[in-house]
């Protein structure tokens, strides 16, 4: 078997491992000849098929897609950009999201899942133009650091904005609180649903600019020598970004440093080839996040930290890291 192939097996063996973890641990621990009985025949007057089926399945399945998605668009990101440092977190796609899902809530007639998508999904472009914008130099070049500093500066602004309203509408504060934190309890997979076609849709077209994407490491001027419209490739680029973090936010709230990490590992495994580098992202992104919210339950029992802050306890350290690396290099 090719190593690469095989790297990708056990990578999906890992995500399904972490999965099947996520299923079974935490402040009920359900043993497998339970879960067994539960797949198979469903009892609602088993405690433990009830945990199941309505906290830990979908709690589950939300973790591993909202992995899956910011790990995607931090690879991605970071290929537009030829900047190590971008992730939809640090450069403001998230906190503009969580931004215009607080308005929806606050001060907008908008309460149901499908709002919160698409109030996410404008938040994320917003901050996605705002960072353009800043970021751009007098010839329209994009400079990785200004793009560092901009997105630094977006992502500062949108979560004072966000806390200010907050304050101000501390009655529907405990509707929003998740977004701060982030969190996957909670959730029904009725959330997932209006997701889905958008999530399908970015995969796809990630797929069919795979080469595109190949071609952007070498640089906007060889993309052009190759016959390929590099502007136009970061546009469709931008949109998969923008639909995968604005879903996720709209999913789970403010979660960093997935985008970050994740695809920092994949390519120390599988190379920068995104053939393999997007799919291998996927699965260690949907591994990690499953892992991290396993952590937030039995770190503190019969407390859980949310997972959010369990992704920045470790995010932190690498990107101080990343930094001092690119510093010392420059």
């Amino acid at each position: 078997m090719h190593a690469k192939s095989a790297g990708l097996l056990l990578a999906g063996l890992a995500a399904v491992g972490a999965f099947i973890a996520s299923v079974m641990l935490g402040s009920t621990d359900i043993a497998w000849p339970s879960l067994w009985a539960a797949l198979n025949h469903y009892d609602p007057s088993q405690v433990a098929h009830i945990i199941l089926f309505t906290e830990r399945l979908p709690r589950a399945v939300i973790a591993a897609l909202v992995g899956a998605s910011l790990a995607m668009a931090g690879v991605l990101m970071q290929t537009m950009t030829r900047n190590p440092l971008a992730s939809p977190g640090i450069l403001g796609l998230n906190a503009g999201a969580m931004f215009f899902v607080v308005v929806a809530v606050s001060l907008l007639p908008l309460h149901t899942p499908a709002h919160y998508v698409w109030a996410a999904l404008l938040g994320a472009f917003v901050a996605a133009v705002l960072v353009v914008l800043l970021s751009r130099g007098r010839h329209g070049e994009l400079s990785p650091l200004r793009v560092v500093l901009a997105g630094v500066a977006v992502t500062a602004m949108f979560v004072s904005f966000s806390q200010g309203l907050l304050v101000i509408d501390q009655q529907n504060f405990e509707s929003v609180l998740y977004w701060l934190a982030g969190s996957v309890s909670g959730r029904e997979l009725s959330l997932v649903v209006p997701l889905l076609p958008l999530f399908g849709g970015a995969l796809l077209l990630s797929a069919l600019l795979v080469r595109h994407a190949n071609a952007l490491l070498l640089g906007d001027e060889m993309v052009t020598g190759l016959g390929m419209q590099a502007t136009t490739i970061k546009l469709l680029l931008g949109l998969v970004v923008i639909v995968l973090a604005g879903g996720a936010v709209a999913l789970a709230g403010m979660i960093g440093f997935v985008g970050l990490i994740v695809p920092h590992m994949a390519r120390g495994i599988f190379g920068i080839d995104h053939r393999w580098l997007l799919p291998a992202s996927a699965l260690l992104g949907a591994c990690l996040l499953l892992l991290a919210d396993v952590a937030s339950r039995l770190l503190m029992p019969p407390q859980e930290i949310p997972v959010g802050v369990m992704t920045a306890l470790i995010g932190t350290p690498f990107f101080i890291y990343l930094a001092r690396r690119k510093m010392a290099s420059q």
